[in-house]
């Protein structure tokens, strides 16, 4: 007796078991996230075979739980050969039972925390929430101060007020020297966000922040490896936006080539920060703050172009959007990142990097031979401070050369 699903999917057998009820309605949700009809077919017939299994078990759908999913699993492989994507498709079923509030008891029962983790997790909520730093800058400080507390206080109930000057200055040249200078810096600056932090609470009453070493360091060591200008039209040229991923991935290219956004920034644009009445985008940047960029007509028309003949129908508010299933916006940087990586590699330009940062190295540097101040600079890129874009006045070499001095004694 066949059993219709859907007008894509017919299966040989009845749906029997605890899940059954649910089969139709998990079909219908992956339908909307753009896997292929193989796919979605194989997705349904797992969960069909999963449901008959519990019924022989006699697990109600209530208790079905990761366990029962992998002990399917090793059940499955002794009578056929696992595919490929199967334990990932019969998780995909799990992960649906949890959002429909099925079997709730799959989640694990919610460990106790540490005093040092309970200290760990108001100090990142304070980051978060308070000081709204992006969450790349909470995720790098969090460990740190993990760190920290554990060295000081183990185990043990965390009592900020026994800290000293010399517990925070051990800790530094014990760290450091483990670390890559650039991890160093950012290990003191997490340290003394969170000593100010504690002092704000009114748990230290020292100015431990100042007792912090610096970390020394020559200011500006390196020229920023920025993507030429020909480079990055080569790049452009490259791309096929016949299909849906070039225009996507062509939108992507111009967002970093022409206004400078860092790759989380471009991930995480959403469809409300466009202004198309004004032509304008609202970029929230790495200290939580909106900023306005005015969209190029190249800029806008690419991703109007993309809106309309490429993003794949989806309820996320995100602008650029996975290409496979599940469909869904890019979980952060490096989805953006692949992009770049990709096209340079099918573009066979040979870039200082693969990342997506050099092109706004490069777009500063073209800014500076143009004749921009770094004021203007600084605005374009969001930085907070000047400091931050003096790094650019190492980049510009053919204004440099024309104020070096003939070496005494060269040729005429």
């Amino acid at each position: 007796m066949k059993t219709i699903i859907n007008s894509q999917i017919t299966l040989s057998r009845p749906l029997e078991g605890p899940l059954a009820p649910y089969i139709a309605l998990f079909a219908a949700w992956s339908g909307v996230q753009g896997y292929s009809s193989y796919s979605l077919y194989r997705q349904v017939l797992l969960a069909s075979d999963f449901s008959r299994w519990l019924r022989q078990k006699g697990v109600t759908a209530q208790d079905v739980s990761s366990a029962h999913r992998e002990q399917y699993l090793r059940h499955r492989a002794r009578r056929v050969r696992i595919a490929r994507g199967d334990a990932a498709g019969l998780q995909h079923f799990m992960v649906f039972l949890r959002r429909e509030g099925v079997n709730a008891t799959d989640e694990a029962p919610p460990e106790t925390p540490t005093p040092v983790e309970q200290c760990v997790r108001k100090f990142e909520c304070y980051l978060r929430e308070e000081r709204a730093l992006a969450p790349s800058t909470v995720v790098n400080y969090v460990p740190f101060i993990r760190d920290f507390l554990t060295q000081q206080f183990a185990d043990r109930r965390v009592r900020l007020g026994d800290l000293c000057a010399s517990d925070v200055v051990g800790f530094v040249q014990r760290r450091a020297p483990q670390l890559h200078i650039k991890r160093a810096k950012l290990m003191t600056s997490a340290l003394r966000s969170f000593l100010k932090y504690a002092r704000y609470r009114g748990e230290v009453a020292l100015d431990l922040a100042a007792a912090v070493p610096a970390v020394a360091c020559w200011s500006m060591p390196s020229i920023p490896r920025a993507i030429a200008a020909v480079q990055v039209r080569q790049l452009l040229a490259s791309i096929d936006r016949r299909t849906a991923i070039g225009r996507r991935d062509y939108a992507i290219l111009l967002l970093l080539a022409r206004l400078g956004l860092r790759s989380s920034e471009v991930a995480f644009v959403e469809l409300d920060d466009f202004d198309w009445n004004t032509g304008t985008l609202s970029v929230r940047g790495k200290s939580g703050q909106r900023n306005e960029f005015p969209l190029p007509l190249e800029v806008g028309k690419a991703i109007a172009a993309y809106l309309r003949n490429g993003r794949p129908l989806s309820t996320s508010r995100r602008v650029f959007l996975r290409a496979k299933a599940p469909i869904r916006g890019f979980r952060g940087a490096s989805g953006v990142g692949s992009v770049v990586r990709h096209a340079l590699q099918r573009a066979r330009i040979d870039a200082p990097t693969y990342g997506a940062h050099q092109f706004r190295h490069g777009l500063a540097t073209e800014m500076l031979r143009q004749g921009a101040s770094l004021g203007e600079i600084g605005d374009v890129l969001g930085h907070r401070h000047p400091q931050t874009t003096k790094i650019y006045t190492k980049v510009d070499l053919e204004a440099l050369r024309t104020l070096a001095l003939p070496w005494p004694g060269g040729v005429q």
